[in-house]
């Protein structure tokens, strides 16, 4: 991976992950769409945080923190497992004049450990040196507090909770209340690679002073850290005159690849007219227009699924399972269509398709594909003089194409996370992937996993959920021995009408469900904004049968709203019955960038109260998924994905459905597509 930030603002990050010195935070941000992975240490305490810088303003984090014989109640676990995250948001940049400004929540959603809220203000006084002095609550607020100022505008901000709000819960009538303290800091660029810091703390460390014993003889902590590497930065610190710890930092850029644009060789350039002349092609000859164009698209990795053509119009059903970018399938193919159709057909038509469904027409000339194709800027000419249309209907299917059956055999891995007795579980295996295609849009598949070796049937944690248990029953999923069968289903994919896509869904459709999904999204080429209807029927598979069922059975659905936000952002909201028979919404927001790198966020709300649903209070999470072109330079279409939440409860549950439709049709979407285009003439 290649990753972000030479500059050394975009190191700074404190012992909590976020823009700051040790302890106190900066009004500093990163490099906008960057990630930084951070490990901190220190005796009795580790912490692994992740953060992202969502907007050039606006940044989260997640924690997972392990502090050791923080509780000593007998019979209880001696050690406290903290997930929580924070957020920083710049309100106002610096100037030649003014400081920077910031504020900023530590710790909300976890059990409030780390629990401060603050407001803080940055400046360089020199090119190398920058002060920071702000003021802080809750643990930013707990040496040396005095009387909150906000309290002359209401007595409730004079008065904190003290102790843990409840694992998971957001406790907004702490933030910003109780004693208020200040903090500031001194940071010294020593060279281009270092830099030296000097902070005064208002963090009294009470709760580990009452725990752990941990003493402090100053308020004052000293740090340094090294840049190893351009992305690597290396660190040390000194809490309090006797707390000594280590940490690093480790900085990606989703939009700087090791290999930028990808090292796929570009498609052959458009022959001139009259060599295809020369050539004696009759355009009355469908069949050896058909074949000629049909090993040309292979030879680029795409496949031709129908083809006809009419007067000076050649149309085309392409296949594209190579190219994660769809605008480079089309310049491909339009290029293909130029240089092996007679060159009395000067116009194409290509249909995009996924899983046999028809999703975009896109239509090329080609005097403008050779007029464009060495043009200074050809990519965004040539997405102008395109017309990118709906495609309800499609070319038959070429003789032989159905039925196909396709499959991989690949290695898989899977995870769990954050369980108290062991933080991190996982199984390796392999997997056997297999779709047999009948007609266009109609498929049989299935997933069956193997484990070779893992730790994931280890996991002896029961739950004590009053929910029916159709996700906190994992655990005994994870311990069916031989080939699981992960999934086992019928699909039709098909287009009921213009701006609709429709999917019907039968079988096992995941590991812990089976039975029958149905789907129908409204997505027109020209909008931003997509809508979509899910219902389900389904029955919990019993977790050490192949292919049994419990009695427990479930309808439920959501209505959904998808909106393209622009600048890569795309929100979501599904709204329904969930899966443990609750009612709520999930609420969704994601950052893609052109490379097809997405990092998103999500919690649900329903009416399930916070105590019923137990620890972690509601369903949050954060996912990511990369494209394994990002990491290898060469085209594809698979990517890594991951959900992390906190914990897995009952509450707010979906359906894992494979192939839902707007994350099908998406790609191919004329507004998405735009964004890509600079891959047409790849």
């Amino acid at each position: 991976m290649i990753c972000a930030g030479s500059t050394a603002r975009a190191q700074g990050l404190s012992r909590y992950g976020m823009p700051g010195l040790i302890d106190t935070p900066s009004a500093t941000t990163m490099p906008d769409g960057t990630v930084a992975l951070s490990a901190d240490a220190r005796h009795g305490e580790t912490r692994l945080q992740g953060q992202f810088q969502i907007t050039p303003r606006i940044s989260g984090l997640f924690r997972y923190a392990v502090l050791r014989d923080f509780f000593s109640d007998p019979g209880r676990r001696p050690d406290l497992f903290d997930r929580s995250f924070d957020l920083h948001v710049l309100l106002r940049e610096e100037s030649p004049a003014l400081p920077a400004f910031a504020l900023g929540l530590r710790d909300f959603g976890g059990t409030g450990i780390y629990g401060s809220e603050y407001l803080v203000a940055s400046k360089h006084i020199t090119p190398r040196l920058t002060l920071s002095a702000g003021l802080g609550w809750g643990r930013l607020g707990s040496h040396n507090g005095f009387s909150n100022p906000l309290g002359v505008l209401s007595d409730r901000f004079k008065s904190r909770r003290s102790g843990s709000v409840g694992t998971g819960r957001l406790a907004f009538g702490n933030f910003f209340r109780g004693d208020a303290a200040l903090f500031g800091g001194l940071e010294y660029q020593i060279t281009p690679r270092s830099r030296l810091m000097i902070e005064y703390s208002s963090d009294a460390y009470r709760a580990e002073a009452k725990r752990t014993g941990l003493s402090r003889e100053t308020a004052l902590n000293l740090g340094v850290d090294y840049r190893a590497r351009p992305n690597l930065t290396l660190g040390g610190y000194l809490l309090g005159g006797t707390e000594l710890g280590v940490k690093l930092n480790y900085v990606i850029d989703p939009r700087a690849p090791k290999y930028p644009g990808g090292i796929e060789r570009g498609g052959p350039p458009i022959l001139p007219q009259a060599d295809l002349a020369a050539l004696g092609w009759r355009g009355d000859d469908i069949s050896s227009n058909e074949t000629r164009l049909s090993k040309a698209l292979a030879a680029q990795g795409l496949a031709l699924e129908g083809y006809a053509q009419s007067g000076h119009e050649a149309r085309i059903v392409l296949g594209n399972a190579r190219y994660g970018a769809a605008p480079e399938a089309l310049g491909r193919a339009a290029r293909a269509m130029a240089n092996n159709l007679p060159p009395e057909i000067t116009d194409y038509a290509i249909t995009l398709e996924r899983d046999g469904m028809p999703v975009s027409r896109s239509e090329f000339r080609r005097r403008d594909l050779v007029a464009l194709e060495h043009d200074w800027d050809g990519s965004w000419r040539s997405f102008a003089r395109a017309k990118i249309t709906d495609a309800p209907n499609r070319p038959p299917p070429l003789a032989g194409r159905y039925p196909r059956l396709t499959g991989a055999i690949t290695p898989y891995f899977a995870a769990a996370y954050f369980d108290p007795d062991a933080p991190t579980r996982y199984d390796l295996g392999v997997q056997v992937a297999g779709k047999l295609a009948l007609a266009p849009g109609l498929s049989l598949s299935t997933v069956i996993r193997q484990k070779a070796l893992g730790t994931l049937d280890q996991s002896t944690r029961a739950s004590n959920s009053t929910l029916p248990h159709v996700r906190s029953d994992q655990w005994l999923y994870d311990k069916a021995d031989g080939p699981v069968v992960h999934r086992l289903m019928a699909d039709y994919l098909f287009r009921p009408g213009s701006d609709l896509y429709a999917r019907l869904s039968l079988g096992y459709l995941e590991r812990m469900f089976a039975g029958v999904s149905g789907e129908l999204l409204w997505y027109p080429q020209t909008s931003r904004i997509a809508w979509g209807a899910e219902l389900n029927y389904t029955a919990q598979r019993a977790p050490q049968s192949r292919f049994g069922l419990r009695d427990y059975r479930i309808a439920s659905g959501t209505l959904s709203a998808y909106s393209d936000l622009g600048g890569g952002y795309l929100g979501q909201i599904n709204a329904g019955r969930f899966l443990a028979g609750d009612w709520g919404a999930r609420f969704a927001l994601d950052r893609e960038f052109a490379n097809g790198i997405r990092i998103g966020a999500f919690f649900t709300l329903t009416d399930v109260s916070f105590d019923r649903f137990g620890e972690g209070a509601f369903d949050k999470g954060i996912r990511v998924s990369v494209p394994v072109s990002w990491l290898t330079g060469q085209p594809g279409t698979m990517a890594i994905s991951q959900t992390l939440r906190p914990i897995q409860r009952d509450g707010g549950a979906r359906l894992e459905i494979a192939n839902r439709l707007y994350d099908e049709v998406l790609g191919a979407n004329a507004q998405v597509m735009m964004t890509q285009w600079g891959k047409f003439w790849r």
